[in-house]
C-alpha cells in the first residue's frame, strides 16, 4: 500500500529554467523549505550577472546549490547532469522535486503570404522537443538513475495557450498541449512508484518569456482587467503553490493540470 510507504527524510529538487521566471522563483522557495536545489539554465555572458542573484539567493537558507549552465534539450549533456546529480545525492535517496520550465520556443505565424516569414519544419521540432518532449527524456534519465521514489514531484509548466489561441504562438501551443499529455502518460507510469506528475497552468505573468510574444503589452493589459484580483500572477505565486504540492499531503493529487491564477482562467468578461 502506497500509505504504508516513507517519504524520504532530505530533500532534493532538479529544476529546468533555473535562471529566471518560474524556475528561479521556484529555486529559492524550496530552498527556503530546505530544499538543495540542482538547477540547469542556459546563460550567456550578458545575463550571468542574473544567475549570481539566484544563486545568492538560495544561499541565504543556508545550501549550496549546483547549476549547470548547458542546453537542456542536448541528450548528451542531459545524461551528463543526471550522472551529476546522482553523484551528489546518497545512496538510497532520490529528488522530491523534478520541475520541467523550459520557455525556448519558434514564435511565428502557421500562415503568411511571404514563404520565409512562416514556420517551418526545423523550428515545429525545435520548440516541440525543448517544450514539451523532453519533459520525457529528463524523466526516463532520472527514473535509471533511481532518482526519483516514492513522494517524488514531477512539476511541468503549461499556459493558457494550451487550448487557446495567441498570434504567433502556435508552436508553443502545440508543444503545451503536448506537455499536459505527457504528464499525464507519466502520472499513470509513474504511479505505482509513487511519483506523482502535475502541470502548472500559471496565469499571464510578466517572465522574459512573455515579453517575446508579439503584442505582449496587450495580453498583461487584459489579464489585468479579467483578473478578479486586479494584477498579473507572478512567479512566487507559482513557487509557493509548488512548495505545498511538494508535501507529502498532495501524494494523492497526480496527472493534474492545476491552474495557479486567481479565477484568471474562468473570467470571460473584462469590466
Amino acid at each position: 500500500m502506497l500509505e504504508e510507504r516513507k517519504f524520504p527524510k532530505n530533500k532534493y529538487a532538479l529544476i529546468l529554467g533555473s535562471s529566471s521566471g518560474f524556475g528561479a522563483a521556484a529555486a529559492i522557495r524550496l530552498a527556503k523549505d530546505g530544499f538543495t536545489i540542482f538547477g540547469v539554465h542556459l546563460d550567456r555572458k550578458a545575463t550571468m550577472y542574473k544567475v549570481e542573484e539566484v544563486l545568492s539567493e538560495i544561499r541565504k537558507y543556508g545550501s549550496e546549490p549546483m547549476f549547470f549552465n548547458v542546453n537542456a534539450a542536448d541528450a548528451r549533456k542531459r545524461s551528463e547532469v543526471v550522472k551529476t546529480v546522482r553523484e551528489n545525492i546518497p545512496e538510497g535517496e532520490y529528488l522530491t522535486v523534478f520541475m520541467h520550465s523550459l520557455a525556448f520556443g519558434t514564435l511565428k505565424p502557421f500562415i503568411a503570404d511571404d514563404p520565409e516569414q512562416v514556420i517551418n519544419s526545423s523550428n515545429m521540432d525545435m520548440t516541440l522537443d525543448v517544450m514539451a518532449h523532453s519533459l520525457v527524456y529528463w524523466t526516463q534519465e532520472l527514473y535509471w538513475a533511481k532518482l526519483l521514489g516514492f513522494g517524488s514531484r514531477i512539476f511541468a509548466m503549461t499556459s493558457y495557450g494550451s487550448t487557446h489561441v495567441v498570434p504567433y504562438y502556435g508552436a508553443v501551443s502545440a508543444a503545451k498541449a503536448a506537455l499536459e499529455s505527457h504528464i499525464r502518460q507519466l502520472a499513470m507510469e509513474l504511479a505505482p512508484l509513487g511519483t506523482t506528475a502535475n502541470a502548472i497552468r500559471a496565469g499571464v505573468t510578466n517572465t522574459p518569456a512573455l515579453q517575446k510574444i508579439p503584442g505582449h503589452e496587450k495580453m498583461v493589459h487584459a489579464a489585468v482587467e479579467r483578473n478578479p484580483g486586479r494584477r498579473l500572477t507572478t512567479p512566487e505565486d507559482v513557487a509557493d503553490v509548488i512548495s505545498i504540492l511538494a508535501r507529502p499531503e498532495s501524494q494523492w493529487m497526480n496527472g493534474n493540470v492545476i491552474g495557479v491564477d486567481n479565477a484568471e482562467s474562468v473570467v470571460d468578461y473584462i469590466k
